[in-house]
């Protein structure tokens, strides 16, 4: 007869088999694994107190997992997402036609009628391509500081109803710069726009990074567990596979808002006048603070912990200790190790010689080397998100030169979110749960990878099309000059590039959501999301570098070097990271580490110990 001991074992020797521990951890550049779990043949002491149903080892690769209910209460966060979103969108998509064109010849407003073009500050392409990158550089860099806010000082909640407030400030800004008497004067209206730009992004700042863990948080279930559904078949109810649903439908929610925000501007700049096309979706963003007060009494609210970034820093710093070398070879060999945060755990450090930061346990050691792990994941995203950013500016210049046919050139941009909408059910309701009865693991890594090739398969579609352009404009590679007809390439020849933008974004950044809320300690969430959209204010940066490719007549070569990124930052994030597919499972479920005083740290380490010696005995 087996005793408890020798299953524990032997589930130790089954989870090293499974996830090649030692030898696999040593060779890969993927962070080391923390120790294999004990248990009697389940995973069951990562659960605490209730384990009954959590999985084998052999479950976990044999049973089909599926999502958990979502709560109501998600869609009600979600909505907030979709009217701050058409706010967003809603303002930004006109933002080109704003700075590049000129007022139309008799208009106040900006709008031109149904032939004409709009416009207001005829500043031209490199002004309109700069500040786009500006306010992409900007709305995504303030995350860092809303998140640090909310994570040590004001919780989530508040932080968002306090950055609401901000935009809403911001928006009324922007309404006010285009004004007719405000337009009349092109610097007074650029100076009060760059004002309502500054004051939008730190709004949207402080709401990005908190309003996207603040939807996953709503879940109840933070643990695998085993269940028999309606067909009488076994299967895993995993918390990484409801995140991965949520995201995905929270994503839906964002492009609704954007898809509906767009086009609805789009023919308010048209035929109305700027001035609507900031004013209405002021209006729509005044919507959220409203949502999240009436809902607050029902949602699963995080308190901020204090300098919880500060501990996290101290805790890598001290990690490093004793680690570099003039050698380099030594220094890249001591940081891989598999050693490097086993080492700085607290009981692995005596009482007395512990800094008086170190207030937590072991677990929240695994959950910190965790988010370092993701942040490191993040890296690479800047590459992929200057392919998206090619559809806010670029893409909507190269629509202007094409057969519009009455249409706005910036109605195209709506192909964007319209195939997200359809993309992202398809993917949610057939692709990903049939990949997953076939036993094929797409995991968040190999959808990563897959979005950063088909980003660059968009910028060759793009590349193509300019070069088109240039053969059959009658102004040869100056087809966006004053005096140049449009082209008859009709401007729905651009359709497959916002398609497979949108595809990219289904495979990278919705996993990207999902990557971040998923690997962070609990109690940073925020701040690893904003790393994750700060990795958008890096590739403004980058693209900002390119603004001397965006005119004519290089606009071929603007896609073509996109593209080459992409494919570059594709390759180089699978090469990197293929090694965390095997840690999935492992990554996903640590134990939530405890993070208080220094007594309370204590206390707890004494605790643990009399438990292990009672299951001993």
């Amino acid at each position: 007869m087996t005793s408890p001991d020798d299953v524990a074992v032997g589930a130790r020797h089954d989870i090293a088999l499974a996830q090649g521990l030692d030898d696999e951890r040593r060779m890969s550049h993927a962070p080391a694994l923390p120790p294999v779990y004990e248990g009697k043949g389940t995973l069951a002491t990562v659960y605490a107190d209730d384990a009954a149903d959590a999985p084998t080892v052999e479950e976990l690769h044999t049973l089909r997992r599926v999502r958990d209910h979502i709560p109501w209460k998600v869609y009600t966060v979600a909505f907030v997402e979709l009217c701050e979103r058409f706010s967003y969108y809603g303002t930004t998509v006109v933002f080109t036609n704003f700075i590049q064109q000129p007022l139309p010849e008799g208009s106040r407003t900006g709008a031109a009628g149904t032939d004409g073009q709009a416009g207001a500050l005829g500043m031209g392409q490199r002004a309109s391509t700069g500040l786009g990158t500006f306010n992409q550089f900007w709305v995504y860099f303030t995350p860092l500081i809303g998140a640090y806010i909310a994570d040590t000082y004001l919780g989530r909640f508040n932080t968002i109803c306090v950055s609401l407030a901000i935009a809403i400030v911001g928006h009324i800004i922007l309404t006010i710069s285009a004004v007719p008497t405000v337009l009349a004067n092109p610097n007074g209206a650029l100076g009060c726009f760059i004002v309502g730009l500054i004051l939008m992004g730190i709004g949207t700042g402080g709401f990005k990074p908190n309003i996207s863990p603040l939807v996953a948080e709503q879940l109840p279930l933070t643990r695998m567990k085993i269940i028999t559904d309606k067909t009488g078949d076994r299967v895993i109810v995993d918390p990484a596979v409801t995140a991965s649903s949520v995201y995905m439908w929270f994503y839906l929610f964002i492009n609704i808002g954007a898809l509906l925000g767009q086009i609805s501007m789009v023919y308010s700049e048209k035929y109305v006048g700027f001035w609507l096309s900031y004013f209405l979706p002021t209006v729509m963003l005044c919507i959220c603070p409203v949502v999240m007060l009436l809902c607050r009494k029902v949602y699963i609210l995080t308190p901020p912990q204090g300098s919880v970034f500060g501990k996290a820093m101290k805790l890598f710093f001290l990690a490093q200790k004793g680690r570099w070398s003039i050698n380099p070879v030594r220094t890249f060999r001591n940081m891989h190790d598999g050693t490097f945060w086993d080492k700085v755990k607290p009981s692995n450090i005596p009482a007395n010689q512990r800094p008086k930061w170190m207030t937590f346990d072991d677990e929240w050691v695994d959950e910190v080397r965790r988010g370092f792990a993701a942040c490191s994941v993040f890296c690479w995203l800047p590459l992929f998100w200057i392919t998206y950013n090619q559809i806010n500016n670029n893409l909507t210049s190269q629509a202007a030169v094409m057969k519009l046919n009455g249409v706005p050139n910036d109605i195209l941009a709506n192909l964007n979110p319209f195939s997200l909408i359809i993309l992202i059910p398809i993917c949610d309701i057939i692709i990903y749960p049939a990949l997953r009865k076939a036993g094929i693991n797409f995991s968040p890594i190999k959808k990563i990878t897959c979005g950063f090739y088909t980003g660059t398969a968009a910028m060759i579609w793009a590349c193509v099309v300019q070069a088109y352009i240039y053969k059959y404009s009658s102004c040869g590679r100056y087809a966006a000059g004053e005096d140049c007809e449009p082209t008859s390439i009709t401007v729905w020849a651009q359709s497959g590039s916002y398609v497979l933008v949108a595809l990219a974004e289904v495979l990278a950044a919705i996993t990207a959501l999902e990557y971040a809320f998923t690997k962070a300690p609990r109690n940073m969430r925020s701040l690893v999301m904003a790393v994750m959209l700060f990795t958008t204010a890096v590739a403004a940066a980058i693209g900002q570098a390119l603004v001397s490719l965006s005119a004519d007549p290089l606009l071929v070569w603007n896609y073509g070097v996109v593209g080459v990124l992409s494919f570059i930052g594709g390759t180089g994030f699978w090469l990197q990271f293929r090694g965390l597919d095997k840690q999935e499972d492992q990554l996903n479920m640590l134990p939530t580490g405890h993070l208080g005083t220094k007594g309370e740290a204590e206390e707890l380490e004494v605790e643990k110990g009399a438990s292990k010696l009672a299951e001993k005995a």
